[in-house]
Order: structure tokens, then C-alpha cells, then sequence
């Protein structure tokens, strides 16, 4: 298995970017072929400092084939498209291979 994860860093307005996020961008991110299993989580620090990241997505893939036929796809290009939209404080994208899990 092979995983998207998407940090977004803090956004300017956090209503509109949930509002943007869950209205709108989810809906796309569930039409992209491939994707086996999609969560969405809100970030917090330990330490109760600030986090620099506002929400974590992470879109699982069999391998990095799907997810590379993913993005090529209409779909993944529109959801691709659509960060820009709502992700004020930006993303980081970052693929992550599972070597062990539950």
C-alpha cells in the first residue's frame, strides 16, 4: 500500500476553508479512481503549542502505479486543481510507502 498524505498548514479563514474542504473538495477526492481509503484529521500539537498544520488527509492507494494513474486521471487533476482554492496556508504533500500497520 502506498499513501497520499496532504498537510495543510494553517489557513486565514478556518470556517471557509472548512466549509470549501467539506462541501466541495471531499466530494472530489471521493470521485478519483484508485483511492482505497481516504480520512481527513484535524492537527494539534502535544504540547499544546500552536501546530503549523491545520489538517491531515491521507488517500491509500494499492501501489504507487494507482496513485501516480490517479492524478492523471480528470478527476485527480481536478481535485489537484482545486487546492488553491481554499488552502491559504498551503499543502505539503508527501508519499509514504506502509511498511507496517494494524
Amino acid at each position: 500500500m502506498v499513501k497520499l498524505i496532504v498537510l495543510y498548514g494553517q489557513p486565514t479563514d478556518s470556517a471557509a476553508f472548512d466549509s470549501h474542504y467539506f462541501s466541495a473538495h471531499a466530494d472530489l477526492v471521493a470521485q478519483m479512481p484508485g483511492v482505497r481509503r481516504f480520512e481527513v484529521a484535524k492537527c494539534t500539537s502535544m504540547d499544546g503549542s500552536a501546530s503549523p498544520y491545520y489538517l491531515q488527509a491521507e488517500l491509500w492507494f494499492d501501489d504507487s502505479a494507482a496513485l501516480q494513474a490517479c492524478f492523471a486521471s480528470p478527476e485527480g487533476q481536478r481535485a489537484a486543481a482545486d487546492v488553491p482554492k481554499f488552502a491559504t496556508g498551503g499543502a505539503t504533500m508527501l508519499v509514504g510507502e506502509v511498511v507496517a500497520g494494524q
